[in-house]
């Protein structure tokens, strides 16, 4: 065994004892924060078992207490009797524990006694009929329950879905951030960075086209959930060895049988679950839901300020073209914002091969765009404030601009610039704000829920 990283004081030692460390395990020992206890702290990728020892004299060892890692990660503290005398501690690996702890429903997850609500949400009046309710892309064949996205959340954060088990479809849809990335470009399981941004995934069950991605390559949902997995850049799984991995882990298999009748891990069962959890990612609570039930009369809840920017976003030919309804998302069409041109990424015609595709891309909800920045496909806009500049007077004109950037036949048909004035930006902005809803972001509905220990 090598000694390593001691720590001492009047009564207490600290040091670790490690045989060959798990590939990417980590293992730190200190103090903690209150008398007589210990911090262990483990980062270990595999979820492997840890035992920590102690000793009054480096020669004779004590079991303390064993672990198990859950998640990739164990963060602990360990209270321990006082002692007149020195006591050394030290965490341990070793081949023969494993096996010794499972990870089982109880013991890798913080559930609620009480499950979460996610397939009975309470939804504005205006989400129950045309035009918002013509934009659901629920399917009939996998409609959210309780149980289903339970387990969608459960996966979602967890890391067995890539390789080195080190990232999730957390990692770059961050629930702080709206489930997106604030870094421009996605970094995946061994450090590759993605070639766009990660997508904010409020409200997405209200995209009226069905498809996902930037480019919709994917025709639903539930196709779109298992693609990241398999991407070689993002988690690099493959299918099979997914279901073997998950299928050994005794909650996994609980909970399959709980959603699904059966134990079998499937990857369509890993995608319905998946799919179930991202549509009940449900935001209606910003300041502008508030403002709506209340006409949008000014007052406390709502400055004159925001409704400036209401009325500039609604104007005709202005932002509602292509953010309509309450869920600010398109209806049948995709668009071309006029980014670039020539174009440096086709978008949807590098699916489709269709020139008259080329520069469109999925428009997505605008729904907590203030926690999603960076904004656009490639993340190259930094603040709210560029992209109104952007479509005040930068549009770049191409032969496959769409329509509502464009000034009607009769006015020449060029690019259509608003050149707001510094008072209408800071109004298109401040409008944008209230779309954000602050509990989406620390909701534990939608929060990460395994069990790290403290």
């Amino acid at each position: 065994m090598k000694m390593r990283h001691a720590l001492s004081s009047a009564l207490l030692s600290a040091s670790f004892a490690t045989a060959q460390l798990p590939d990417g395990a980590a293992i730190s020992l200190s103090h903690g924060t209150a008398a007589n206890s210990s911090r262990v702290t483990i980062t270990d990728p595999g979820n492997h078992v840890w035992t920590l020892q102690s000793s009054p004299n480096l020669d004779d060892w004590t079991d303390v207490q064993s672990y198990k890692v859950h998640n990739g990660r164990l963060d602990t503290t360990v209270a321990h009797a006082s002692s007149t005398t020195q006591l050394f501690y030290r965490t341990i690996y070793s081949a023969a524990l494993q096996g010794t702890i499972t990870s089982t429903t109880a013991s890798a997850l913080v559930l609620p006694a009480t499950p979460y609500d996610y397939d009975n949400p309470a939804l504005p009046p205006a989400f129950a009929v045309n035009p918002i309710a013509g934009q659901d892309n629920m399917p009939a064949g996998n409609v959210t329950t309780d149980a289903g996205a339970k387990l969608g959340r459960i996966l979602f954060y967890d890391k067995r879905l890539s390789l080195n088990q080190t990232v999730s479809c957390s990692s770059c849809h961050q629930q702080a951030n709206g489930f997106s990335d604030p870094d421009r470009f996605s970094r995946g399981f061994e450090g590759g960075r993605t070639d766009r941004n990660s997508m904010g995934l409020s409200n997405a069950r209200w995209y009226q086209r069905e498809s996902f991605f930037w480019d919709e390559r994917s025709a639903t949902l539930e196709i779109q959930v298992l693609q990241p997995i398999q991407n070689p850049v993002e988690m690099g799984m493959t299918l099979p060895a997914l279901e073997a991995r998950l299928g050994a882990e005794p909650f996994y298999t609980d909970l399959f049988n709980q959603v699904f009748g059966s134990p079998a891990v499937t990857s369509d069962r890993i995608a319905r679950a998946l799919a179930q959890f991202v549509r009940s990612i449900i935001s209606v609570s910003s300041r502008y839901d508030a403002a709506r039930a209340a006409n949008f009369a000014i007052g406390a809840g709502w400055s004159n300020q925001e409704e400036q920017g209401r009325q500039l976003f609604n104007a005709p030919g202005s932002c509602s073209a292509c953010h309509g309804t309450d869920n600010f998302v398109p209806g049948p069409n995709i668009f071309n914002n006029g980014l670039e041109f020539p174009y440096v990424d086709l978008g949807r015609g590098g699916v489709t091969g269709n020139a008259a595709d080329n520069g469109k891309f999925k428009v997505g909800s605008l729904r907590n765009i203030a926690l999603t920045a960076p904004y656009m496909h490639d993340g190259r806009f930094a603040t709210l404030e560029q992209v109104v500049d952007f479509y005040s007077n930068q549009v770049v004109d191409n032969p496959n601009l769409s329509p509502p950037l464009r000034l009607p036949p009769q006015q020449g048909g060029g690019v259509r610039r608003p050149n707001f004035t510094a008072q209408q930006r800071a109004a298109l902005v401040a409008f944008m704000r209230s779309l954000t809803d602050p509990s989406l972001a620390t909701d534990p509905k939608y929060s990460d829920p395994f069990n790290y220990g403290n």
